[in-house]
């Protein structure tokens, strides 16, 4: 079976998930990860699953469409590439998050210093409520870093950055964060 991403954004409301589930059930598609989210009041899922041969991309948007016609949604199908590049051999997940006050760039600055030594951001949370109480204004990143990258020398640049615009910043091992918020 080959494997698709798919991807819904909608006016948030109860029961995408499971129309949308059923719906490529129905189609004989087997899900492999889902991951969704709401932003402010807008639904965003994402849906890889593998699916039947002789089913393309095309077929499964226009039957998820042709389903939830009256629904409202917006739906993008792709394939999932293969991974072509070979595995890293040492990598560790890093937490960083942010607060201070809002202001425009914030995301663009910092996303920016990470990619520049080659990290990967995996995921990504950010919440802006305006005005400049820290704890309304806050962004946390999970960063991939394999050996390869000078992690000291990124940390060191994003604390730069971080106090240039007046940050507060917290940088953390996933697995020390995963212990200490068990207690």
């Amino acid at each position: 079976m080959k494997k698709m991403i798919i991807s819904v954004l909608a006016k948030d409301r109860p029961g995408i998930i499971a129309s949308v589930t059923s719906d490529l059930y129905e189609l004989g598609c087997n899900l492999e990860n889902v991951n969704q989210m709401i932003l402010q009041n807008q639904f965003a899922g994402f849906f890889i699953t593998q699916v039947p041969k002789g089913l393309s991309c095309e077929t499964i948007r226009q039957e998820l469409a042709l389903k939830e016609e009256d629904r409202g949604l917006t739906i993008h199908v792709r394939p999932l590439e293969e991974e072509t590049q070979a595995p890293v051999s040492e990598k560790e997940i890093f937490l960083i998050t942010t607060s201070g006050p809002d202001q425009k760039g914030l995301v663009a600055q910092l996303s920016s210093i990470i990619s520049s030594f080659g990290a990967n951001i995996v995921n990504m949370k950010a919440v802006f409520m305006g005005g400049s109480n820290p704890n309304e204004n806050v962004m946390s990143y999970q960063v991939l870093v394999t050996k390869e990258i000078d992690a000291p020398a990124m940390f060191a640049a994003l604390k730069e950055k971080a106090n240039e615009l007046n940050l507060d910043i917290r940088i953390q091992h996933k697995n020390i964060f995963d212990v200490t918020n068990k207690i």
